[in-house]
């Protein structure tokens, strides 16, 4: 696998920034595309762009907002327990912290499983 150099995730945060307005890329899309290439721990300038975009969706698209979280698979009931417990944190670090979590579990779980032995033919279906 090949592992995103950081300045291809800078590149693909900042596409915002270097897009006519008209043919925006949305910023839900944005963030799947992102966070998809997580290989290891972000940086903090990462993940302070993450929560700009985060609070761009809460404050403007907060259904696609709602329909990333699911296409990530972020944990509905620990994001309503962390918001409930961290009423003075802002909502979209608190967001942006379970998605890069979640990103780096699925990387764990993909690195677990490669590598291993394909069964026989014996224990294939």
């Amino acid at each position: 696998m090949i592992k995103p150099s950081d300045d291809r995730r800078f590149f693909l945060i900042t596409l915002w920034y270097r897009m006519p307005s008209d043919k925006q890329i949305p910023i839900a899309d944005k963030i799947m595309e992102v966070t998809n290439a997580i290989c290891e721990k972000p940086s903090e300038d990462f993940r302070k762009q993450m929560i700009f975009f985060i609070n761009e969706l809460i404050s403007k698209d907060f259904n696609s907002l709602v329909q990333l979280l699911y296409k990530i698979d972020v944990d509905e009931k620990k994001l309503k327990n962390l918001l409930g417990q961290h009423k003075n944190v802002d909502a979209a670090s608190l967001i942006a912290d379970l998605i890069i979590s979640r990103q780096l579990q699925k990387m764990a779980t993909r690195k677990q499983f490669t590598g291993r032995e394909k069964p026989g033919t014996d224990d294939s279906w």
